[in-house]
Parts: C-alpha cells; sequence; structure tokens
C-alpha cells in the first residue's frame, strides 16, 4: 500500500501541473515551446514537498502507514468528503486546508482550491510551499492565466522566506515575461539555473527559456544563455571488440575537438573515468581552453577520442585512440566514433 499511496501523490502532481501548464500552452502567454514548459514544469513539480498523506487511506491515522493496511486508497471524492468533515471538527488544522487545496487541484477547481490554500495561509502566512500553491491557483482564475497583483507579491513573499524556492522562481520568472520584463524573466531563471544538475534536462529546459526571454527583450545572451545557443556537438564512443581486452581500471577518456588542420589547442575538451564503452558525451563551448577559441569560432572540427592511462591529455604509447572525420559544429546528429587503435610513439 506505500507504493499505492506514492503513485497516488505523483499522480496528483502531475495532473496539477498538466492542469497549470495546458493553458500556458494553448495561450501562449509565455513561450513558443509548449513542451519545454511541460517539461520543466513536471520535472519541478515532483521535487516539490507535498503533505500527501492526504490521498491516502485515512486523513492522520497512523494505521494508513501500516504495509498490512489493505483498505484501498481513496478516491478524490471520497478524500473531499473526509476532508471536509474533518475541517468541521478541526477548521484551524491548516495541513487539512492544504490536503483540501491539492484534492480542489486535482479536480480542476482552481477558484476553490485557491480559498482552501488561502485558510491554510491564514493559519501559517510564511509557508513558501502554500504561497506558490494560492499563486498557482489565483493565474489560473485569471484572464490569460497571468500572475499578477496578489499572485505575484505572494511568489516574492515565497522567495523572501525561501531565496531558493524553485517552482517560486519559475513561476516569478513566467509573470516577468508576461509583463514584458525580459530582463527580469531571464535574471530569475538564471537564479532558479544555478539550483539545477548542470546538463540535466530540467537545466537545459531553463536554459531555452532563458534564451527566449533574452531574445523577446533584444538582449546580450548571457554566458549560460549563450552556451545553450552555441553548437552541441554529441558524441558516441566505442571501443574496437579488437581492444576490448586492453581496456585496463584507472583508464581515463578524453573527447576533444581541433580544427582541422589548424593549431593543436582543443577547441572543447571532455575528460570522464572509463570502465565501459559505448560512452556519449556532448561537446559545447564551455569546453574551450583558450577565450575565443571555441566550437562556435570554426565551421569545421575533427574529433578525437582517446583512452589515456597516464591520465594526462597527451598520448602515450599504449594509449587507445580513434578519431572522426571533419564535421560541422552545426551537427545535430550524433558523431560515431570508434576507438580502434593503439597510440605507439
Amino acid at each position: 500500500m506505500i507504493i499505492l499511496f506514492v503513485v497516488a501523490t505523483v499522480a496528483l502532481v502531475s495532473i496539477a501541473l498538466a492542469f497549470v501548464l495546458w493553458p500556458l500552452w494553448r495561450h501562449r502567454t509565455f513561450t513558443t515551446h509548449p513542451r519545454t514548459v511541460a517539461l520543466l514544469g513536471i520535472v519541478l513539480a515532483l521535487g516539490i514537498p507535498l503533505a500527501g498523506t492526504a490521498l491516502y487511506l485515512d486523513f492522520g491515522l497512523p494505521a494508513a502507514l501500516n504495509p498490512n493496511h489493505t483498505t484501498a486508497p481513496l478516491t478524490l471524492n471520497q478524500a473531499l468528503v473526509k476532508l471536509k468533515k474533518q475541517l468541521n471538527e478541526h477548521p484551524d488544522n491548516p495541513t487539512l486546508w492544504s490536503w483540501l487545496g491539492q484534492v480542489y487541484t486535482a479536480k480542476k477547481l482552481p477558484a476553490k482550491a485557491r480559498d482552501a490554500y488561502g485558510k491554510a495561509l491564514a493559519l501559517h502566512p510564511d509557508d513558501p510551499n502554500l504561497l506558490v500553491a494560492w499563486a498557482q491557483e489565483d493565474s489560473l482564475t485569471q484572464p490569460g492565466h497571468r500572475i499578477v497583483g496578489e499572485a505575484r507579491a505572494r511568489l516574492e513573499h515565497a522567495l523572501d522566506v525561501d531565496p531558493k524556492h524553485q517552482r517560486a522562481l519559475w513561476m516569478l520568472g513566467i509573470s516577468d515575461f508576461q509583463l514584458g520584463k525580459y530582463t527580469a524573466a531571464s535574471t530569475t531563471w538564471q537564479r532558479l539555473l544555478a539550483l539545477l544538475k548542470p546538463g540535466s534536462k530540467v537545466a537545459k529546459a531553463v536554459q531555452a527559456q532563458i534564451i527566449m526571454a533574452e531574445r523577446r527583450g533584444g538582449l546580450p545572451l548571457t554566458h549560460a544563455a549563450a552556451i545553450a545557443a552555441g553548437p552541441q556537438l554529441k558524441v558516441e564512443v566505442t571501443l574496437a571488440p579488437k581492444l576490448a581486452s586492453k581496456l585496463r581500471p584507472g583508464a581515463t577518456l578524453f573527447v576533444f575537438a581541433r580544427k582541422p588542420h589548424g593549431p593543436p589547442v582543443p577547441l572543447a575538451v571532455h575528460r570522464e573515468p572509463v570502465s565501459k564503452f559505448p560512452v556519449t558525451v556532448t561537446l559545447n563551448d564551455a569546453m574551450g581552453m583558450t577565450p575565443g577559441q571555441n566550437l562556435s569560432s570554426s565551421k569545421l572540427v575533427e574529433i578525437t577520442a582517446r583512452v589515456s592511462y597516464s591520465g594526462q591529455a597527451l598520448p602515450t604509447t599504449g594509449d587507445l585512440e580513434g578519431h572522426s572525420v571533419a564535421v560541422s559544429t552545426q551537427r545535430r546528429q550524433p558523431v560515431h566514433i570508434v576507438i580502434d587503435k593503439i597510440v605507439k610513439k
């Protein structure tokens, strides 16, 4: 039953965010990339703390957490009836009001959800999750689903309480974008980007929104946005079967790009420990070694993949190596490299 509890909680969050994001996509209030927005919103939502126990069998009863408890989970309508009954008995319980808001969110009743969160906020006025939830539901009652007025003020309050609240940063950036404050939107989303795992799908989605804000506002791209907007060369590296026995523990994989027939300084370098293949890496402008010498500075590059046993970038006898032909830095398809040679000095 614990599994059912987790599934039910995740399902409610996903439904809630889908409800938020579908109108934003349909009305195009802040982006022309609905897939990016949907991905980001859902992934961020799954990281938001929720009092999901309200979706489980008996609200507030320890028996609900018993793995041997076999009663079926409540439906949303059953949960609604039970919550209302409990609130009649405990009207000053902010957790119950929060749970009620979550149920109304799942039932696509934003005004009622907002009112329920408002009751919880009256008891816990500085709870950032409640402030953001209220703002989210209020936006769904506004023309064009705009985040303005009290909703925006509550997002700002949430960030005063918790400056790293990811959903608050995301939604405040949306509000900035809707109001034509593109510099502010970029700045807000850059704060969010700094909290995310580099290279993750969520981080890439946020970078895409930063780029959109900066382009919409005619602003120069920030460093992070410029990197995201620049070349992204995906490289898939495999090891030839004849060399499989040569791969030893402690090896380091280097993948680097150079100008064909150009200087030896790489335009991008990736380094990581390697114990098995295949390996996939992405080369971008952040991996350049010299200012101004990056993937964007060349139309064509040759890519080398090398297994180093010394841990150094320079080749030594016994290292394993493979090369690509010259490829465009604007290439979208993966570059395939087979490491099929033993370095001999």
